[in-house]
């Protein structure tokens, strides 16, 4: 998972800079709008909204199209679309486990985007129950090392909220403990001080698949087309990838 999560953290950066900027804006919109409809609009009484809310002004979103967004979620404002959320089980390259989660309001369209994504890029849809074992929720943290902060640091501030494991990812740290403790593990750093990237609940997977320098550009380039489609939001694969293979990917 290391590879895996030290290309997502890389990623992130790049995105920020990119051409497709305005799609991951509107992804980050979007989970703000939901997380308000779900709880309600404010992010002191609603975790999952806060966190979404943090994730978007870290990514470079406007202030007023995040309060526009909880508005819209929250009721206050119109214009709020009817977003349902879906998991696809599917099968990557190589055998990869994918996990494909869909934010939408068109449940054929998004269907469509993904299974003609799949089906051009060496993956395909897997049967109900085949690949979600594989995976579990946890409350995952990431912490830049640009921000001076060390192990010892982290280890300090999180252990009594929760914090499972303390993962180095190269540029970042990343936190792993249960989904119901994150909330007491980023309050802790905000205690203590401490910055942080993100706060999130992904999927996680229980078991890897090695990837050689072949399979890895097959994986990304899937992964790379199913985020260019509109109403995918995350994508979870229990894919491993070795420092030197994302070396030879210039990553």
């Amino acid at each position: 998972m290391s590879g895996h999560s030290k290309w997502a953290t890389t990623k992130h950066k790049k995105a920020v800079i990119d051409a497709k900027r305005g799609k991951m804006f509107a992804k980050l919109i979007k989970n703000v709008e939901v997380a308000a409809r779900i709880g309600g609009g404010d992010p002191t009484g609603n975790p999952t909204l806060y966190d979404a809310i943090q994730k978007a002004k870290k990514s470079s979103v406007p202030n007023d199209n995040i309060d526009r967004a909880v508005k819209r979620g929250s009721g206050l404002e119109a214009g709020g679309a009817d977003w349902q959320t879906i998991v696809y089980e599917a099968y990557g390259p190589n055998g990869v486990a994918m996990l494909i989660e869909c934010l939408t309001d068109n449940r054929n369209r998004a269907a469509t985007e993904v299974r003609t994504a799949l089906t051009r890029n060496g993956g395909a849809f897997a049967g109900a129950g085949s690949v979600n074992y594989m995976f579990s929720r946890k409350g995952v943290v990431i912490v830049q090392k640009a921000d001076g902060v060390s192990e010892d640091d982290l280890m300090l501030a999180v252990l009594d909220a929760g914090a499972e494991e303390i993962n180095d990812l190269g540029e970042s740290f990343e936190i792993v403990s249960e989904p119901t403790d994150l909330v007491a593990v980023r309050t802790a750093l905000q205690d203590a001080g401490l910055d942080y990237e993100s706060a999130e609940s992904p999927l996680v997977p229980s078991m890897t698949v090695a990837v050689d320098e072949d399979a890895a550009r097959k994986v990304f380039k899937l992964i790379d087309v199913l985020e260019d489609c509109d109403d995918v939001q995350n994508i979870y694969a229990n894919f491993d990838v070795s420092d030197e293979t994302l070396a030879l990917l210039d990553m």
